[in-house]
């Protein structure tokens, strides 16, 4: 397992993070993604620590709470010291049928983060990440209580998921304006299926010196090998019933008909060939993978050590590439004679002529 550091800060998170969102009652929408008990979260939790992973992602919305309190009781039970994991949740969605316990206010946020700490059986918070855009709550109001949690200790870090690259942006710059403790990282969806953060948030996070976690990077189960033009809704996967995210489905087949012979070549699962792909991304700082099972864990765990070719990489590349939209190729046939050939995604020349 390798270790990289969790955005501008000196701590250190493994390249895969164990993804709770299977942890569940089986209630409501998360029938459609697991109804893994303590016992097998039990056994999930104690695979992922053995095989090196530190890094633990949950969220309070989980089934009202189930998550949090079945990861939380799993340390307990294997007796992990607190010191030797990273833990991240996440606070915005509804968590109750009040008119405040939604959003990123001051008053939720800090409702919602002593919730959490009981659920989790902590003292404290490693990454705490706003879930969603709030609309309604003004960015600096949201940041002085984040601050506020940091300053008592309950939290470490500051994250955000699913957010626009002009909010983080704005953020960032309230957050140095004012001296608060600022976002470390984005939780945002990322796959072969779907590159569209390329776009605007990757170039970013590379500027700001931002992680980027890696949610669904098998694009809900549909890079999982299960999938293909021939057998497009699998009776035992979830996206048969749950078709998240959202994906351009021809671009995705075509993924999958280059997956395939990779994956034969290796002598392994289509989807560890996708998550190799991601893992070889220097924007990706760790990627979340969930299970049901011990094999699929186990499965995931493995592409850690799957090391794809150049041309491999290439090929994937140039299957999943997105089309160009404005100002990117404008971008391009405007800077080509002062830069040389570009990176649009990350910014970077490739070379100067």
């Amino acid at each position: 397992m390798k270790y990289r550091t969790l955005g501008n800060t000196g701590l250190l998170v493994s390249q895969l993070c164990l993804g709770t969102m299977t942890f569940s009652d089986g209630s409501g929408v998360y029938k459609h993604i697991g109804n893994v008990g303590q016992e097998g979260a039990d056994e999930l939790v104690k695979a992922s620590y053995e095989s090196g992973i530190n890094f633990f992602d949950t969220a309070d919305v989980y089934s009202a709470g189930e998550s949090e309190r079945t990861l939380g009781q799993a340390f307990r039970n294997l007796g992990i010291a607190r010191k030797d994991y990273v833990l991240a949740t996440k606070v915005y969605s509804r968590v109750g049928k009040g008119r405040n316990d939604v959003g990123a206010s001051r008053g939720h946020i800090m409702d919602a983060v002593e919730g959490s700490l009981k659920r989790l059986q902590t003292d404290y918070i490693d990454l705490y990440q706003i879930h969603a855009s709030d609309s309604l709550t003004p960015i600096e109001e949201t940041l002085r209580a984040l601050d506020d949690l940091v300053r008592q200790g309950k939290v470490r870090y500051l994250g955000v998921s699913n957010w626009q690259a002009w909010r983080i942006a704005t953020a960032l710059g309230i957050s140095a304006r004012l001296h608060l403790s600022r976002f470390n990282t984005l939780q945002a969806y990322y796959s072969l299926a779907g590159r569209d953060l390329e776009r605007e948030l990757a170039p970013l996070l590379a500027e700001e010196k931002m992680g980027l976690l890696v949610w669904s990077p098998l694009a809900g189960g549909l890079l999982s090998g299960k999938f293909s033009r021939d057998e497009q809704s699998p009776e035992d996967s979830r996206r048969a019933e749950f078709d998240f995210p959202v994906v351009d489905k021809e671009r995705a087949w075509r993924v999958i008909d280059t997956l395939r012979p990779i994956a034969a070549a290796h002598g392994c699962s289509v989807a560890r060939v996708a998550l190799a792909w991601l893992l070889s991304k220097a924007v990706v700082t760790s990627v979340l993978v969930g299970a049901k099972r011990l094999s699929q864990l186990e499965d995931n765990i493995a592409a850690t050590t799957l090391t794809l070719s150049e041309e491999e990489i290439r090929q994937l590349d140039a299957v999943s590439e997105l089309p160009l939209e404005y100002p990117g190729w404008m971008l391009a046939t405007q800077g080509a004679d002062r830069l040389g050939p570009v990176d649009l995604w990350a910014g970077k020349t490739a070379s100067v002529s």
